[in-house]
């Protein structure tokens, strides 16, 4: 099982020493294959063996590979697993070197299923690669549908294309998401990652999620996430990213909640958590005390934009501007480090409002890490089915649809300043001072906020790597001959001084910014009135809050937000006094 990368802008896998965030699909396919092992799919005579291969820290030698294969006097099949849009030519160009030695390939992830499930006429890197020989699989493997791909693979019968998009399988009692230790610790921090549940009813335009794995939830149980925890405590793996969209909007949550407070206060189990959730989640009675007793640290939520009229041409009606602060709060009262992302080439976004916007969120949320990203029409949503109907431009190169490039034109802006704030976003939010009110906000918590360390670390990533941080890590590396095809191999007196000059100038870069932001850190918690430290952001949401703050009176839409927030309270309050 390979889980590919994708090519930076100068035709190079992005690949580091320690990558930053593991594969779920990798984890999940990985589990249902250690399975498939367990029952002889193949028969008792016929030993499976599962490697997996993450590119991201792991360099992919194709002819290496096939000679192992080879040696060992065996069958094998060759898995690209999880490809995403972005990971689809290096997907493919990695399966070219393994179909010409006679090894057969299949790739499966979002940019297959989501092309297959959105539109009617197949894109032209998917029709390549059916026709190259590849088998492409669309849809979810439990339910023992990789008993069937096996099956086939070993019988030398794999078929063209595998379509379950239609047949959502349950995730009760399915083999548990793993990766083995040695896997998990090429990742910068040791996490794994797993999924409790499948599915959205949301209707946001630009997501691809409600398209793949449907509108309808599905949900693992206590038993499943508590044999995930044991199966990597017993390895020494202890911190997990749960990669549901939404964990909130799991119906089961506080009964998963409760398992695992019972095996951190019960059983004295020690482990931390990454959750994602929505903005509306401190509405869920509850959800915000259990999942942090629960271990949960970390949240990432959907922040998306601050301007509503932005969330409605989103079709995001679920996020609601005039609950963003009470949420944010709430966490924080708890300690839990709070990750937002921020989406950049809504309508009506100028360079002007953008900059606004982000000085608004400095200012009045207390937000530890923001993360922007592009706009990005990506195959299997309806933004992009839309514009492809339409006969919008579109950038015909997969490799940029990572929510990092520009790949569309703006309704107003030029396509300079688009690609321009986008990187000037990264800038104006981590600047010196907002890292030290940071820093100063996470020293007045009575629970113990962010390190500073982690806030430079993220912020780096972008500035000396040009890369999102989430496709970060430590120690660039790059391989000459592993360049992408049609581009020239560079001399390597021109390319080895030059990537060894780069990556340890970035390193030396990193350490600096990282003593810096050590001795910031120590400095501010020194400070014999650092829990007397208050902003606009800490300050409790009070009810004239929007004749006040800029949030509410500066953003597109704010104001008619408030109107109809308000509007809806009377009609609850006049409803109530009637009954």
């Amino acid at each position: 099982m390979i889980k590919p990368s994708h090519y930076d802008a100068d035709g190079y896998p992005i690949q580091w020493l320690h990558s930053m965030m593991p594969s779920n699909t990798l984890a999940t396919i990985n589990g249902l294959l250690i399975d498939c092992a367990a029952r002889q799919v193949l028969g008792p005579d016929v030993e499976i063996r599962a490697q997996t291969m993450d590119e991201t820290n792991t360099r992919i030698r194709p002819d290496k590979i096939i000679r192992r294969i080879r040696r060992g006097g065996g069958r094998a099949l060759i898995m690209m697993v999880g490809v995403q849009t972005n990971q689809f030519p290096r997907a493919v160009d990695l399966s070219q070197k393994f179909l010409e030695a006679g090894v057969p390939v299949a790739i499966g992830g979002f940019h297959v299923s989501g092309c297959k499930s959105m539109l009617k006429e197949q894109p032209p890197e998917i029709v390549a690669a059916r026709d190259m020989g590849i088998s492409l699989f669309a849809g979810e493997l439990e339910e023992q549908r990789l008993d069937v791909v096996l099956r086939d693979a070993y019988d030398g019968a794999l078929k063209p294309e595998y379509d379950y998009l239609n047949q959502l399988p349950s995730l009760e009692a399915q083999p548990i998401p793993f990766l083995d230790r040695a896997t998990v610790g090429r990742t910068g921090a040791n996490y794994t990652s797993f999924d409790l549940g499948r599915g959205c009813p949301y209707q946001c335009s630009f997501c691809t999620i409600i398209n793949v794995q449907g509108r309808k939830s599905r949900f693992r149980t206590p038993d499943d996430l508590e044999a995930i925890i044991r199966a990597n405590l017993a390895q020494g793996i202890y911190k997990f990213f749960v990669t549901d969209d939404d964990l909130a909007r799991n119906r089961n949550w506080e009964a998963l909640f409760d398992r695992l407070i019972h095996l951190r206060d019960v059983e004295g189990l020690h482990f931390r958590l990454t959750i994602q959730v929505d903005m509306l989640c401190h509405k869920v009675e509850g959800f915000i005390d259990k999942a942090c007793r629960a271990g949960v640290e970390r949240v990432f939520m959907g922040l998306e934009n601050i301007n509503p009229d932005n969330l409605l041409e989103a079709n995001k009606r679920q996020n609601k501007i005039t609950e963003y602060r009470a949420m944010i709060q709430k966490w924080r009262e708890y300690g839990a480090t709070i990750i937002a992302g921020y989406i950049l080439g809504f309508g009506a976004d100028t360079r002007e409002s953008i900059l606004r916007d982000i000085r608004i969120v400095q200012e009045e949320l207390p937000i530890d890490l923001l993360e922007f990203f592009v706009l990005t029409p990506l195959p299997g949503s309806a933004d992009h089915k839309r514009m492809a109907e339409a006969g919008v431009w579109m950038d015909p190169d997969p490799n940029k649809y990572d929510a990092s490039q520009r790949v569309t034109h703006h309704e107003t802006m030029s396509d300079a300043e688009w690609d321009g704030i986008y990187r000037d976003a990264w800038h104006a939010y981590y600047t010196p001072d907002h890292i030290e009110r940071i820093g100063r906000r996470s020293a007045a918590q009575k629970n113990k906020g962010i390190n500073l360390n982690e806030v430079t670390e993220f912020y780096l990533a972008y500035k000396l790597e040009g890369v999102h941080p989430l496709e970060g890590g430590l120690l660039r590396r790059r391989y000459r001959r592993d360049r992408r095809p049609g581009l020239p191999l560079e001399p390597a007196l021109v390319f080895y001084p030059r990537h060894w000059a780069r990556s340890f100038g970035n390193l030396a870069r990193l350490a600096w910014g990282v003593w810096q932001a050590n001795r910031l850190q120590k400095r501010i918690f020194s400070d014999p009135d650092r829990f007397a430290y208050a902003d606009l952001a800490t300050t409790p949401a009070e009810e004239g809050d929007h004749e006040t703050l800029a949030l509410y009176r500066e953003t597109t839409g704010g104001r008619g937000a408030v109107a109809r927030g308000q509007r809806i309270s009377e009609a609850r309050t006049a409803v109530a006094a009637r009954s």
